[in-house]
């Protein structure tokens, strides 16, 4: 992890850019300056403009902001009559004018306008809160879903794989990440400072974060881990405060039990397949006695898809509270395995997730989360998926060319028919 924190640190100095200081007093209205900044020549004066626009945006009220985004979305579209015919003039001429051209007319301006905005120090992240801002947006107004796609294809180029360095968290991190990282955890709230410690100071427990060089203090995304003996039923068993801490060479089991995605920007940008893998070779490499990979992972829409199986008793057993472990456990595991979305996905996202990198059910287990939280969305019930790195590749290809669900054969043996589609 050396080598990475020296790599981090050293792309973070190369991203860090000086910008003139932005003009003050711009009476142009944001729609005009951004016209002006599509227009400017000069590579100065177009960092110091964008400035202004960020600053301008950044005040703007929700109301304002949509507005903006409408502009963005009608004003700065492409000619559908302009690409038709640079279209062909390409196919008749095949020139490298002539395909320029049609490149161009084929783009939307405010990529352009984005690409120019993202100049000064601290752009890309006012552009991941922009996206923020847009996402809210566009629960009001579907048609802003051509800016979205452009945002996603523009942010899919700058969060690329090959900017992303990964660190591990530790309690040396510094105290400014680790407020995040408690701010951040959506699958088990951090409840304080000593559950915090909890997580990251005792031998047998890691968390790796993805970090990008422009925003060197914001984790991305990020994965607790806890090195174990065995397979673990319970996220009391993990989180437990007077459990028995091991020496990691006497592990033999990693379990990520919670993956967190700090970046609402980010949205649709994925870089959870790619944190695991790297993870998992940071892992072997340091405990090369570890062999079995697994999660210990929520299913937070078991009780959503329960409550509209309006005829089965059991469904209404389990939601009225009164479901037994051995219900629990079984219905789960038949939603896991059989229950699917009218486009044939499994119905669960996190089942999604993990069955498309590769991973297969291994175990469902009931009073495994007895939070608040645990018991709203799955009655308590948690999953384990299992990473074997042997059968990674086949099974995600499986998954993605024919919707297969990958299971292990002890878990395949306890599941019962269940509905396929909801």
């Amino acid at each position: 992890m050396t080598q990475l924190s020296f790599l981090g640190d050293m792309l973070t100095t190369l991203f860090e850019r000086r910008a003139p200081t932005a003009p003050a007093g711009d009476t142009r209205s944001l729609d005009d300056m951004c016209l002006a900044l599509l227009d400017a020549g000069g590579e100065v004066s177009g960092i110091a403009l964008a400035q202004s626009i960020l600053d301008r945006y950044a005040a703007l009220t929700p109301a304002e902001k949509r507005t903006f985004f409408t502009f963005l979305n009608d004003v700065l579209e492409i000619s559908p009559q302009g690409v038709q015919a640079a279209a062909q003039t390409f196919a008749a001429s095949q020139s490298v004018a002539d395909y320029r051209a049609l490149a161009q007319a084929a783009e939307p301006r405010r990529q352009e306008l984005l690409r120019r905005l993202n100049q000064p120090p601290g752009a890309t992240r006012a552009l991941v809160n922009m996206r923020t801002d847009l996402l809210a947006a566009l629960a009001e107004d579907p048609n802003l879903a051509r800016t979205d796609l452009d945002f996603r294809h523009l942010l899919r180029s700058w969060f690329n794989r090959g900017f992303l360095v990964l660190r591990q968290i530790s309690w040396e991190t510094p105290a400014s990440i680790l407020e995040k990282i408690v701010e951040y955890e959506a699958v088990h709230a951090i409840q304080d400072w000593d559950d915090l410690r909890r997580r990251l100071y005792p031998q047998d427990r890691r968390c790796f974060a993805y970090f990008h060089p422009t925003m060197p203090d914001e984790p991305l995304i990020f994965v607790e881990v806890a090195l174990t003996m065995s397979v673990p039923a319970s996220i009391q068993h993990v989180l437990a405060g007077d459990r028995e801490v091991r020496s990691p060479q006497d592990t033999s089991v990693a379990v990520f039990y919670s993956i967190s995605n700090c970046q609402t920007g980010l949205k649709g940008i994925s870089f959870g397949n790619l944190l695991i893998k790297q993870v998992v070779d940071e892992l072997r490499q340091e405990l090369p006695g570890l062999d079995t990979f697994v999660t210990l992972s929520p299913i937070p829409r078991f009780n959503a898809w329960l409550s509209q199986q309006t005829e089965d008793e059991t469904a209404r057993t389990i939601l009225q509270g009164h479901g037994s472990a051995d219900m629990i456990r079984q219905a789960a595991s038949d939603y896991l395995a059989h229950a699917r979305t009218a486009q044939g996905a499994p119905f669960d996202p996190v089942a999604r997730f993990h069955l498309g990198n590769g991973a297969q059910i291994y175990a469902v287990h009931a009073d495994a989360d007895l939070s608040e939280n645990g018991q709203h969305q799955s009655s308590g019930a948690m999953v384990n998926y299992h990473y074997d790195l042997d059968l990674l590749e086949q099974n995600h290809e499986r998954f993605v060319q024919n919707g297969d669900v990958s299971m292990t054969p002890a878990f395949r043996s306890t599941l019962t028919a269940g509905p396929e589609t909801t």
